[in-house]
């Protein structure tokens, strides 16, 4: 018969997988507890939480959650990061962690929807500009060609004036 502590906590991730569409799992051999704490406070900046979980209990959750494909990343000693906002910032903030402490932890994978991701993936989703920067370049793209649109229509409107002002001072001098 499971203990009653071993049941909330696998509840407690259980909710936790259905609550996040987005998640990393992290391999934190190697960090410290305090260095456990400063990447919680800094993941929460970015609107996400680290959890430690047992493996067998993170499978058992993830078969409640009918969250599949989370067997092999769950091996060894694993921190769950749920991600709450924006997928490539908590990347970033796990890899910005790890690069400056220089330790060898390392991410292992995710799961982004429904889509099981590798390390080199969840690595190149650190790579990608913030979701703001990626706005600003559609943005610019939309805009670039009817600035120039616009450019080419003020043209001969920008001609017929300048002409005109070159009468205007060609009968003034005369």
């Amino acid at each position: 018969m499971p203990k009653q502590k071993k049941i909330d906590s696998v509840a407690e991730i259980t909710a936790d997988l259905q609550s996040a569409d987005i998640y990393y799992f992290v391999d934190y051999r190697g960090l410290t507890f305090a260095e456990i704490t400063e990447l919680r406070k800094r993941l929460r900046k970015v609107d996400a939480d680290l959890k430690v979980v047992k493996n067998t209990l993170g499978k058992i959750a993830a078969n409640n959650a009918g969250v599949d494909g989370l067997d092999e990343l769950l091996a060894g000693p694993t921190a769950i990061t749920y991600v709450h906002g924006d997928p490539a910032k908590v990347a970033k903030a796990i890899q910005d962690f790890l690069k400056e402490k220089r330790k060898a932890s390392i991410i292992r994978g995710g799961k982004l929807q429904k889509s099981v991701l590798t390390a080199p993936e969840v690595e190149a989703l650190a790579l990608l500009p913030s979701r703001e920067v990626l706005i600003a370049q559609v943005v610019g793209a939309i805009a670039s060609p009817l600035q120039g649109l616009a450019n080419v229509l003020n043209g001969p409107i920008r001609g017929l004036v300048m002409v005109l002002a070159q009468v205007q001072e060609k009968k003034s001098a005369a």
